[in-house]
């Protein structure tokens, strides 16, 4: 048994968002995609199910092919432990980008160097010097 984090992307974004993860994070790739079958309604080129290994985390994706009234929200992030005060700015300048800075990086007391922000597609990202 194992627990695995989900994204669910809507409007087709499951691709450009894998595309953009594994451009943006060391050691990251995608491990499988499949597409809906065709006819499926709404699925024509979208992604039914991807994994991606980001520094040996999987991660499941997919397209939802049904418009939800609900996204990704900033309770439920994705925390990455870094290793020098240099990649926290790098991840959270690359992350941020088009997207929305949380907490911009800092010293927080808790952390000499943390940053939290939401990236282009809504996944938000905590990012901790190590």
């Amino acid at each position: 048994m194992t627990t695995t984090p989900f994204l669910m992307f809507q409007n087709g974004q499951c691709a450009p968002a894998l595309d953009f993860y594994v451009a943006t994070l060391p050691e990251t790739r995608i491990l499988s995609s499949q597409l809906y079958p065709p006819g499926t309604p709404g699925g024509d080129g979208l992604i039914m199910m991807a994994r991606l290994l980001i520094e040996g985390l999987e991660v499941l994706a997919n397209d939802s092919t049904i418009r939800h009234a609900f996204d990704f929200t900033p309770s439920m992030s994705l925390f990455r432990l870094c290793r020098d005060e240099a990649e926290v700015d790098r991840l959270a300048a690359a992350l941020s980008q088009d997207g929305a800075v949380l907490m911009p990086p800092g010293h927080y007391g808790f952390s000499r160097r943390f940053a939290w922000v939401n990236d282009r597609f809504g996944v938000s990202w905590q990012l901790n010097l190590e």
